[in-house]
């Protein structure tokens, strides 16, 4: 693919006077299709489906890169969310929703803009043993920090580093564009951390303003440890207001405790989190979750997981009651299994 689009983009390369071997451009995606059973939901509902995007959500993205010498380089990323059991769009049907950016790196970092992930929802990704997927995802309890709990925000600058010593840092600020008041939906974050070999640990925080522009804030500690023959995975979330699916935490601490297994061609997986609700309402709830991938090849697995969370809130209230989803779907009920296929191209 990457030839036949440089093959493509070579004419206009001579045309304007510029060497096509300093650009590349890459056709990208990726479809996750299976089976979800779902139950435990408002007056005993289940629902049996076939559905895209469990483990990961379907995609089809264009990337690429502009030598501009001297050390520098332009780069830019579309990416469209696909729900590939009925071919529409994703999240909520937005053209390239899962993320639309352009940006300059170098030794400095990097600098882009437009609609990106909020540093937290990146930490929590790589410190989930489910990789955010299937019914063990750890967004069904803990916040990914932005707008209604939204793992991607809009009208956003981000700045990142990483350096060869492991340290990283990761800035954003994403603008609220409300007329005549902008403290209105603004977002801000941020994540420092140190990534070498075994070792993967990061502080994340984010705030997001709402229409009134009062705040909501998370404060996010991931942290994994690759001992060979398992790796160990940890969050500890403080939140104060910030969504999971629409449901606001006024005030939780949220903790995680997992680890992941690679065997061969398979990988098992396994987490716990606890969502301690210290508000009166006291809508505490814990989740446990166990999975499977089994890799065909580099670009095709096949996986199976399961999942239950017990709510302290009753089936049906209207704050409290936390639904086992996947990465693409909050979910019906309290209860959860699938299975499925994913291939990457």
């Amino acid at each position: 693919m990457k030839l036949r689009t440089l093959a493509l983009l070579l004419p206009l390369g001579l045309a304007n006077g510029s060497a096509w071997s300093q650009s590349t451009s890459t056709v990208y995606g990726l479809i996750d299709m299976g089976f979800v059973h779902e139950s435990g939901g408002p007056k005993g509902a289940s629902v049996s489906k076939l559905t895209s995007g469990i483990a990961s959500g379907s995609r089809l993205g264009f990337r690429g890169t502009e030598d501009l010498g001297g050390g520098l380089s332009a780069f830019y990323a579309l990416e469209m969310g696909i729900n590939a059991d009925t071919g529409t769009l994703g999240q909520g049907g937005l053209g390239f929703g899962r993320q639309s950016l352009v940006g300059l790196q170098g030794d400095f970092g990097s600098i882009s803009l437009g609609r990106q992930y909020t540093p937290v929802a990146l930490v929590q990704t790589e410190t989930d043993p489910f990789v955010t997927g299937m019914a063990g995802d750890s967004a069904n309890l803990i916040s990914a920090g932005g707008a209604g709990g939204n793992n991607r925000m809009d009208n956003t600058v981000r700045y990142a580093y990483t350096g060869k010593s492991g340290l990283t840092a990761d800035v954003v600020y994403g603008f609220g564009e409300a007329t005549n008041d902008s403290r209105a939906h603004r977002q801000f974050g941020a994540a420092v951390g140190y990534v070498s070999g075994p070792i993967y640990v990061k502080l994340g925080y984010h705030n997001v303003n709402n229409a009134k522009a009062v705040p909501a804030k998370i404060t996010f500690l991931g942290a994994k440890y690759d001992f060979g023959v398992a790796t160990a995975h940890f969050n500890y979330v403080v939140n104060k207001g910030a969504a999971v699916f629409g449901l606001v935490n006024d005030d939780s601490r949220d903790v995680l405790v997992g680890v992941s297994v690679p065997y061969g061609a398979s990988r098992f997986m396994a987490s716990y989190i606890r969502k301690d609700d210290r508000t009166s309402a006291n809508n505490d709830a814990n989740q446990i979750a166990l999975g499977y991938t089994y890799f065909l090849s580099k670009r095709t697995s096949l996986y199976a997981s399961i999942a239950r969370i017990h709510n302290n809130a009753r089936a049906g209230a209207a704050t409290g009651f936390y639904r086992v989803g996947n990465a693409t779907e909050q979910g019906l009920g309290s209860r959860a299994y699938n299975v499925g296929i994913r291939h990457a191209f």
